[in-house]
């Protein structure tokens, strides 16, 4: 129990990433002083915006250091994790972040005492996947349960936002492509808004009904990655012929990706692009966690899909008389 005039604390592993910034943001509304663990305190400098005067610390802590986790969950009351990574670039990565690291930080939260641990892994986690990121994904979960039965684990489909790598990513291609690459075409999505992803976090860390339970978040839409595509092509207003990449080109394109620094497409996200990537009938979601309308692709994309229009942000603006 807190004493009069004691600030809840919170430790976000991952805080200064693409959702964590949003998680973040919710939990300074909540009143708790943040610590946002990061190898990279000074990068995480714009985050003390969000919050008031000293609300916000971002803390060196390397998610991988021992003694490093211990000093920031110590004396914290909620712990979130939300690290990650999409691909690999050393050989042992996805193993020693969604497994090695998941279960260091669930273990020292219990040890500390803390009092809620929230874990974000991903849908389709799974500890028998071909797949080497949901694999670790769901040995990850197994990892945090096993430390710390109570954590609340989220799996979210694909997150959008202004920030994400998703449609802005698709959005450079409809610029600057003569066509749109297709590559699996019928797998199905349900991309879900980074704020609603940060609401449930925030909800998860609080409501009693949550402790130990897994919840997978998706968005109110079920789209095909060629139903994504043409949206963004109808977005922003550009004429490219949806071409399929048969899976033989697609395999040889993602093996030369992975020599790039930061790859398009490994054959490991090939593996993924085959199975659909939905809410599972029945789970509980973002309904159970308390956000009833979750927001829309077309409520939020267009607005940051705009600059990639011909004539960009400023297409739709009338001159002035």
């Amino acid at each position: 129990m807190r004493g009069p005039g004691v600030r809840k604390v919170a430790t976000v592993f991952g805080g200064a990433g693409f959702i964590g910034r949003y998680v973040v943001q919710r939990l300074a509304q909540r009143d708790y002083v943040v610590r946002v663990g990061t190898r990279d305190p000074a990068g995480a400098r714009f985050l003390s915006t969000q919050g008031r005067v000293g609300q916000i610390v971002p803390l060196a802590a390397d998610i991988r250091d021992e003694a490093a986790v211990a000093r920031a969950v110590a004396e914290a009351e909620l712990v979130v994790n939300l690290v990650g990574i999409l691909f690999e670039r050393r050989a042992g990565d996805f193993a020693r972040l969604h497994v090695e690291a998941a279960g260091r930080v669930a273990r020292l939260a219990a040890a500390a005492g803390v009092a809620r641990l929230v874990h974000i892994s991903a849908l389709g986690a799974d500890p028998r996947s071909g797949s080497l990121y949901a694999r670790t994904k769901g040995e990850g979960e197994a990892a945090v349960r096993a430390a710390f039965p109570g954590a609340t684990l989220l799996r979210p489909s694909l997150v959008f936002g202004p920030e994400d790598a998703l449609f802005n990513r698709f959005g450079a291609m409809a610029q600057w492509l003569p066509v749109m690459p297709v590559i699996r075409g019928g797998t199905r999505f349900q991309p879900v808004y980074v704020g609603d992803v940060a609401d449930a976090v925030a909800a998860a860390a609080e409501r009693e009904d949550a402790v130990g339970r897994t919840y997978e978040l998706g968005g109110p839409r079920v789209m095909t990655m060629r139903e994504l595509l043409r949206f963004v092509l109808e977005t922003t207003r550009r004429r490219r012929p949806l071409v399929e990449v048969p899976d033989w080109l697609a395999r040889l394109q993602a093996w030369f990706g992975e020599w790039l620094p930061n790859p398009p497409l490994t054959r490991d996200q090939l593996l993924l692009l085959g199975k659909d990537n939905v809410v599972a009938e029945g789970a509980p979601g973002l309904r159970e966690l308390g956000i009833a309308e979750p927001k829309a692709v077309e409520a939020v994309v267009p607005g940051y899909l705009a600059r990639f229009r011909p004539g960009g942000q400023r297409a739709d603006v009338a001159p002035a008389s």
